[in-house]
């Protein structure tokens, strides 16, 4: 006859029950600091923090025609005139009302920077996409000294004509 196994008695921890409870508890314990270590380790910091992403605001374009002119272009030879008209693309209706109290300011800018080119500058594509970028510069400076920049996004160019 086999012998039967002793039941424990009551209070008493079987042996084998003991150390399944200890490597439970360790586990947990050693998940969640390395869960925690992880965390701490991975959350941005000071200077080398993500930056926040700021949803600016953008308002619809306005479209803001320019009279067309024209200017004398640095002499190639023979003396050289440019006649252009422009559409400035701005952010907003505000926007387009400052550029209108300002269109003295506006023009004389682009006058200035187009008075200063050579039609040989200004007459394949790649000139005139170079000339729009450097018109949104010129325009986007701020009217005052302590002035805020325009928003100016785009020149379109509605006439261009080199004589």
């Amino acid at each position: 006859m086999k012998a039967q196994p002793k039941a424990a008695a009551p209070g008493e921890v079987p042996a084998g029950g003991s150390k399944k409870k200890i490597i439970i508890i360790a586990a947990v314990l050693l998940l969640a600091g390395g869960g925690g270590a992880g965390w701490f380790l991975m959350k941005p910091k000071g200077e080398h923090a993500a930056p926040e992403h700021k949803v600016e605001k953008v308002e619809t374009p306005e479209y803001l025609q320019i009279d067309s002119f024209t200017v004398n272009l640095q002499p190639e030879g023979e003396p050289q005139y440019l006649q252009i008209a422009m559409t400035l693309q701005v952010q907003g209706a505000k926007q387009a009302e400052e550029m209108k109290v300002n269109m003295a300011k506006v023009r004389s800018r682009i006058l200035l920077l187009l008075s200063g080119k050579k039609a040989s500058e200004i007459s394949t594509v790649e000139g005139k996409q170079q000339l729009a970028k450097e018109i949104v510069t010129a325009v986007k400076e701020p009217f005052t000294p302590k002035g805020e920049p325009q928003k100016v996004d785009d020149v379109l160019f509605t006439a261009f004509i080199i004589q």
